[in-house]
C-alpha cells in the first residue's frame, strides 16, 4: 500500500510513545520517538511463539539492508503466552531468531494497545515527522514496504525533514557454546545421537556422552534445521541418505549422509510457500514448502509438520529425489483446533511428531493451541484427528490430571515411550509431561528445564531402566531425565490456568458488518481476470457465537449475525471471533496499470483471533486492516 502524500497530509495521526519494561539490542539505551525522529520508523508487533512473526522478521531483513541510513525497525514484543513475558526468555528468542534491530519489551501490552494492534504480526509505519502513515497485519508485505519507504524518503528528503544517521541497533556480545538453541534429536542404534543445532545452522552427530562431536554438517542449504528422522532401510538404500532433516528456515527437506558428509535436497524449492495448495501429489523438488518443523513415518510416507501453513503434509520418497512427491494430508490453513477428518481439520503451528510403535498413530504437538493430538485411521479407512489435551488458541497452563482438564503451554515435541504412553516436551512450562492413553491421565515427569523442545527414549545399559534424552533448547544442551515406572507414578501439578489477555472488542448481537481493508502496494493491483482474488474465512469460539455468516467465501466484506445468549464469565470476553483472509495482488504495467499475462503475484494473508463482548450499544461494524492507511 502506498498512500499519496496529499492524502497523508489530510489525515495525520501522531504516533504514540513507545512504552515498555525495557529495551534489547540498544546497548542498554532507552529509546523514545524523539530519538528516532528524522528517519522512517517501522514498528513490528510480534511474539516469539508465532511462526508468522518469524516469517516477517525474515522478510524485514531486505529492508534493513536496503535502507541502513534512513529506516529504523523496532520490534515491539507483546507476548501471547506467560513464558514469553519472561525477560530472559525474550532475550534468548531475540538471539535465537537473529533479530538485528532494537526490541521494546512490552509485557503488559501498553504499546500494543496504544497502536490498537489486533493481531500478531502487525506492522506500523511512522514517517520522519512522527505521524502514522500505514498499518498492516500478517506477512507478505516486504515488496510494498520497499515502495512505501522509497516514497517517504523522497517526500521528506524534499521537505528537509529526513535526517539520515546511524541506526540505534547495538549487537549483543557473541555467544560461546558448542550447540546453540538445538531443536530436535534422533537416536542411532549405536547409542549416538543426531541433533539439529538450529541457531548454528548445523546438524551435529554426538557420541553417547551428549557432548563429543563425531561429525558436523553445516553450510550449504542448511539454515534453521529442526526435525531429524532416520529413514527406514529401504529409503536409505534407494536415496543414499542416512538422515532426513526438516529445515524450517530454508523451507526444505534435506538428506544427509554419514560416509561423505553430503547434504542434498529431497523436497522444496527453497522459496517459502505463499499460496493455498489443493489436493493431490506434486513433484517434491518443484513444490515450495513453508517452515517444515518435524517429521514422522506413516506407512510408506513421511508426515511433515508444516508449521508455516498450519497443516500436515506427506512426503513420499521415490527411487531418486527427482521422483519423490509431496501433498497436503491435513489442515485447511485455518489456524485453530478442530477435529474430525484430517483433510477438514484445523491445526495451529504443529511442531512435534512421533509415530506409535505399531506405526498406526502419529502423535502431534500442536503448539499454538497448547494441544496434544493424534492422527489415526478410522473404520472407513480415512485419516482422522483427535485432540487429547488442549482447548484452543488462547487457553494454556500447567495442570495435570484427567486429560480433559489438563493444560499445556506451547509444546514443541512429542515422544512415544516404551510402555505406549506419550511424553510431551512442554516447552513454555519448562517441563516434560506424560499422557497415558489407557487411563486418560496427564502427569509431570520433570520440571525446571530450559525450553525443552524434543526428546528420545533410551535404555540405561547398566540397569536396563528407560530414560529420556531431552533437548534443553534454551540451555543449549541435551540432558538425561529418568522415567518413572509408568504413567501413574509421575508428579501431579495443579497449576493455574491462563488465558491470553487482550482488550476485547465490543460488538452488538444481531447483524454486524465485517470488512477487511486491503489496498495493494504501489505498482500492484488485484488481478480479477479469473475471478475475485480474495478469500475470507469466519468462525468463532464458541461455534454458536456466529449465528449466520460463518464459512469460507470470496470477497473482503461480509454481514455476520452474532448471538445474544452466550454467557459471559465476569468481565471476560463473550467469545472469540476467528477471521482468516487471503488476497493476491500482481505487478501491473506501469503505463496502463493492467496485469501482464506472466506478472509476478504476491499473496497477503493473516489470521485474527478477536476476543469480543456483546454490547448492545457498540457499533455494528468491525474493520480489520490487512493493508490499510
Amino acid at each position: 500500500m502506498t498512500t499519496p502524500a496529499s492524502e497523508r497530509a489530510r489525515v495525520k495521526v501522531r504516533a504514540p510513545e513507545l512504552v515498555g519494561r525495557g529495551w534489547l539490542n540498544t546497548g542498554g539505551r532507552e529509546l523514545s520517538l524523539a530519538d528516532l525522529r528524522g528517519r522512517v520508523l517501522l514498528l513490528d508487533f510480534w511474539t516469539f511463539c508465532c511462526v508468522n512473526c518469524l516469517h516477517v522478521i525474515d522478510e524485514l531483513r531486505e529492508l534493513e539492508a536496503r535502507f541502513p541510513d534512513v529506516l529504523t525497525i523496532v520490534g515491539v514484543h507483546s507476548p501471547k503466552f506467560e513464558h514469553e513475558a519472561d525477560p530472559d526468555a525474550l532475550a534468548a528468542a531475540v538471539e535465537r531468531y537473529g533479530v538485528h534491530h532494537p526490541v521494546l519489551d512490552d509485557p503488559d501490552l501498553v504499546t500494543w494497545k496504544a497502536y490498537t494492534a489486533r493481531a500478531w504480526p502487525t506492522l506500523v509505519v511512522v514517517d520522519p515527522e512522527g505521524y502514522v502513515v500505514a498499518s498492516m497485519s500478517g506477512e507478505g508485505h516486504a515488496a510494498g514496504l520497499v515502495s512505501l519507504v522509497d516514497e517517504l524518503v523522497a517526500e521528506h528528503g524534499a521537505k528537509g525533514t529526513l535526517q539520515p544517521g546511524d541506526d540505534p541497533y547495538v549487537a549483543p556480545p557473541p555467544a560461546d557454546t558448542a550447540l546453540r538453541f538445538p531443536g530436535k534429536v534422533a537416536a542411532l542404534p549405536d547409542g549416538s545421537f543426531v541433533v539439529s543445532d538450529s541457531a548454528n545452522a548445523a546438524i551435529v552427530h554426538l557420541e553417547g556422552d551428549l557432548e563429543t562431536e563425531r561429525h558436523r554438517w553445516a553450510g550449504g542449504p542448511l539454515r534453521e534445521p529442526q526435525g531429524v528422522l532416520l529413514p527406514d532401510p529401504a529409503v536409505r538404500e534407494r536415496l543414499g541418505v542416512d538422515v532426513v532433516v526438516a529445515d524450517a528456515g530454508a523451507h526444505l527437506l534435506l538428506g544427509l549422509t554419514f560416509a561423505d558428509g553430503g547434504v542434498r535436497v529431497l523436497a522444496g524449492t527453497g522459496d517459502q510457500l505463499r499460496e493455498r495448495v489443493g489436493a493431490g501429489a506434486r513433484p517434491a523438488l518443484q513444490q515450495a514448502l513453508s517452515t517444515p518443523w518435524d517429521l514422522a513415518p506413516l506407512g510408506d510416507r513421511v508426515v511433515v509438520a508444516m508449521a508455516g501453513t498450519h497443516q500436515l503434509w506427506a512426503w513420499t520418497p521415490g527411487n531418486t529425489p527427482e521422483n519423490g512427491t509431496v501433498e497436503v494430508i491435513g489442515g485447511t490453513t485455518n489456524e485453530g483446533l478442530r477435529d474430525g477428518r484430517l483433510d477438514n481439520a484445523w491445526f495451529a503451528q504443529p511442531s512435534g511428531l512421533a509415530t506409535s510403535a505399531d506405526g498406526r498413530t502419529v502423535w502431534v504437538a500442536d503448539s499454538e493451541t497448547s494441544a496434544l493430538r493424534s492422527v489415526t485411521t478410522d473404520e472407513a479407512g480415512a485419516l482422522v484427528v483427535t485432540t487429547h489435551v488442549g482447548t484452543g488458541l488462547f487457553d494454556f497452563g500447567h495442570r495435570d490430571g484427567a486429560a480433559a482438564d489438563a493444560l499445556l503451554q506451547h509444546p514443541l515435541g512429542v515422544t512415544v515411550l516404551p510402555d505406549g504412553s506419550v511424553a510431551v516436551s512442554d516447552t513454555y512450562n519448562g517441563a516434560v509431561r506424560r499422557f497415558d492413553p489407557a487411563t486418560g491421565l496427564v502427569s509431570t515427569i520433570a520440571q525446571g528445564l530450559a525450553e525443552p523442545s524434543d526428546a528420545v527414549a533410551e535404555t540405561d545399559a547398566e540397569n536396563g531402566e528407560a530414560r529420556l534424552v531431552v533437548v534443553e533448547s534454551a540451555a543449549h544442551r541435551l540432558t538425561r531425565v529418568a522415567l518413572p515406572a509408568d504413567a501413574r507414578h509421575g508428579e501431579h501439578v495443579d497449576g493455574a490456568a491462563h488465558r491470553t489477555q487482550r482488550p476485547p472488542t465490543p460488538l452488538p448481537s444481531g447483524e454486524v458488518e465485517l470488512e477487511v481493508t486491503f489496498v495493494p502496494p504501489a505498482g500492484q493491483k488485484l488481478d480479477d481476470r479469473w475471478g475475485d482474488p480474495t478469500m475470507l474465512q469466519v468462525s468463532a469460539t464458541p461455534e454458536h457465537l456466529v449465528v449466520e455468516g460463518a464459512g469460507r467465501s470470496r470477497g473482503l466484506r461480509r454481514t455476520i449475525r452474532l448471538a445474544s445468549d452466550i454467557p459471559t464469565e465476569g468481565a471476560g470476553p463473550t467469545g472469540t471471533l476467528h477471521v482468516s483472509v487471503q488476497a493476491a495482488a500482481c505487478d501491473g504495467d506501469p503505463e496502463t496499470g493492467e496485469v501482464p499475462e506472466h506478472a509476478a503475484c504476491h499473496l497477503f494473508q493473516q489470521d485474527w483471533g478477536i476476543p469480543v463482548t456483546i454490547d448492545p450499544s457498540a457499533p455494528a461494524r468491525l474493520v480489520l486492516d490487512l493493508r490499510g492507511a
